[in-house]
């Protein structure tokens, strides 16, 4: 009897989770390759929920049933010599969970690495840097942070990075792929709804990591094109201070962990402050030292514009 309310229990506990998405399971997925990992997952939780159940609740029971009840710790136990059709049991059961987790994995495993078969897909290289993701259209348009994309195109994502090792990782679109300096990595997805997904960077990768979010703007093909031709080099200077400068120097130039921007006439010297950009400087690093020259005048025109208040007043 205990053994079931055990049981029920742990069940009500996992549907639970699984329902609100607790941090037990995976979020909904919205690609075909995020899709086959969930099936591997929900196939190993399966297993492992079972086992944890039967295993646990058969620990509780023992315990109560066969508790001392008065004797002395000195008295043996009823003596077992053995139970061969058990042992084949606990055996072959084990074996058998591990080849059909097997068989399932192994066949999702290429339904998930392999992109499905695209007449025109869209090459997107992702470029990891501290403290912020970069994205680069074929068109020659860049973004920071926010990545734009066709619903229903696959799109092909070149990996790379620039500084340290990072991950990209956008839960809803698919697994974990490394950015590794001087090395490219490949992964791939295909929106099926509309919709803005985030992720950020799932590996440790130094000061302000947790800061390095990223996000895919889902949308129509339209809307697409218009993002990464016309709001894209109109937000340029916008999205390069607040997705990488605003990390530490504060969203309006306030400072942080980096010292306040908003009274410094280095904002309006457009040579100096790209200088710092490119090359850093103490603990800042280069984080501008891919950028093209769009960019950095974009930059220079957007600090001057709506970070800077003035020359601090003496007193």
């Amino acid at each position: 009897m205990f053994f079931a309310l055990v049981a029920v229990a742990a069940l009500v506990v996992v549907a639970g989770a699984a329902a609100a998405n607790g941090g037990f399971t995976p979020v909904q997925p919205h690609s075909p390759n995020a899709k086959h990992i969930n099936t591997a997952y929900y196939v190993i939780l399966g297993f492992t929920s079972a086992i944890f159940v039967l295993v646990e609740g058969a620990l509780i029971t023992f315990v109560i049933k066969y508790r001392s009840r008065g004797r002395a710790r000195t008295d043996d136990g009823a003596q077992v010599h053995g139970h061969t059709r058990l042992e084949l049991i606990w055996t072959v059961v084990p074996v058998l969970i591990l080849c059909v987790i097997a068989v399932v994995v192994f066949l999702e495993l290429p339904k998930i690495a392999d992109a499905p078969a695209a007449a025109d897909p869209l090459n997107v290289t992702v470029e990891g840097h501290q403290f912020y993701w970069q994205f680069d259209y074929p068109n020659g348009a860049r973004t920071i942070n926010t990545l734009y994309v066709p619903v229903g195109r696959v799109v092909d994502l070149k990996v790379v990075s620039r500084d340290v090792i990072h991950s990209w990782w956008i839960p809803a679109l698919g697994g974990k792929i490394q950015a590794i300096p001087g090395i490219t990595n490949h992964t791939w997805f295909k929106a099926d709804d509309p919709g803005t997904y985030t992720g950020q960077c799932a590996e440790l990768c130094g000061l302000y990591h947790a800061s390095m979010t990223a996000s895919v703007v889902a949308t129509t093909d339209h809307a697409y094109q218009v993002a990464v031709t016309t709001t894209a080099r109109a937000n340029l200077g916008k999205a390069e201070f607040t997705g990488t400068c605003a990390t530490c120097h504060g969203m309006t130039g306030q400072g942080g962990y980096g010292p306040n921007l908003s009274h410094n006439p280095l904002l309006t010297q457009k040579a100096a402050l790209l200088s710092i950009v490119q090359s850093g400087r103490g603990k800042m690093p280069a984080v501008g030292d891919t950028w093209t020259k769009t960019q950095l005048q974009a930059l220079a025109a957007y600090v001057k514009t709506h970070v800077y208040k003035g020359a601090a007043s003496g007193g």
